[in-house]
C-alpha cells in the first residue's frame, strides 16, 4: 500500500491541498486533488489537480504556462489536507495576481487588494 492511499479523502475521493512557495512560504492557492491527480503530481513533478466544476482533471499552468514545480509534499497529522511546497512561474491566481489570497479583510469588513496584478488575464486565457 502506497502512502497516498492511507490519506483520508473525503466522500467525492478528494483531499485538499494548500500550495505555498517554498521560498517565501506565501500561501498561493487551495485546490482538491483525487489519487489519479496526486499520482501524475508525484510522477511529473507537476501539480495536477481535479476541477470539481469540470470534474476531470487539470495540469496547473495548462492554459497559461505558469506551471508549479514541487519541490515537497506534506501531508498533516489526520492525513485529510497536503501542503504542496512549489515553485510557481510567474502567477498561481488565474485572476493575474501571484496568490488567490490578494484580498485582506480591513476595518469595517471591507475587503482590500494587497497584492498587485502581474499579468492580465484577458490576454493569457483567450
Amino acid at each position: 500500500m502506497s502512502w497516498i492511499d492511507i490519506l483520508k479523502y473525503d466522500k467525492n475521493g478528494l483531499i485538499t491541498a494548500v500550495i505555498q512557495d517554498y521560498r517565501s512560504n506565501e500561501v498561493l492557492m487551495v485546490a482538491y486533488m483525487n489519487r489519479q491527480a496526486l499520482k501524475k503530481t508525484v510522477k511529473t513533478g507537476k501539480t495536477y489537480f481535479y476541477s470539481r466544476s469540470r470534474k476531470k482533471l487539470w495540469l496547473k499552468g495548462e492554459e497559461s504556462g505558469h506551471v508549479q514545480q514541487v519541490k515537497a509534499i506534506f501531508t498533516d497529522c489526520d492525513k485529510d489536507c497536503l501542503l504542496i511546497r512549489v515553485r510557481q512561474k510567474v502567477a498561481a491566481c488565474h485572476t493575474g495576481y501571484r496568490s488567490c489570497f490578494f484580498s485582506r479583510v480591513a476595518a469595517g469588513g471591507r475587503l482590500k487588494k494587497t497584492g498587485r496584478r502581474i499579468f492580465d488575464p484577458c490576454k493569457v486565457y483567450k
